[in-house]
């Protein structure tokens, strides 16, 4: 199974249960969101278990042609740039996440982009056979 399959049918799923969760339970995450940013630790291990799952992606796929695998490549870098953000600077993290998350409008915005772009990835990969 080529790289960008495999990530895709891990990634994708993941996008569609947390944007569906987001958009049935808004203010549970606004309230989880809240609560992360005041928590130095859980903003120290949420870059930790970013940053390694996306250098994990970008070690085996880095693809910047070739249609929908792009995507796969864009997660791996949002990925390990949100984890080092969060280890080398947490205070501006917990500023800039209390400020930006908690609105209504951006997490909603949040949730349809991981919903639309989680969906994409699951119809890319599980419409093709395992090798």
């Amino acid at each position: 199974m080529q790289p960008a399959v495999f990530i895709a049918r891990l990634v994708g799923p993941i996008f569609v249960a947390v944007g569906l969760g987001i958009l049935l339970n808004g203010t549970f995450y606004t309230a989880l969101i809240l609560e992360a940013v005041h928590s130095p630790t859980l903003i120290y291990f949420s870059g930790l278990l970013a940053l390694a799952p996306g250098l994990a992606i970008l070690n085996v796929h880095r693809t910047w042609s070739g249609g929908w695998p792009v995507i796969v490549t864009i997660v791996g870098w949002l990925m390990v740039i949100g984890g080092a953000f969060r280890l080398v600077l947490p205070a501006t993290t917990a500023t800039l996440a209390g400020d930006i998350y908690t609105k209504a409008a951006v997490l909603l915005t949040i949730a349809i982009i991981m919903v639309v772009v989680g969906a994409y990835l699951c119809f890319e990969s599980y419409r093709r056979k395992p090798a």
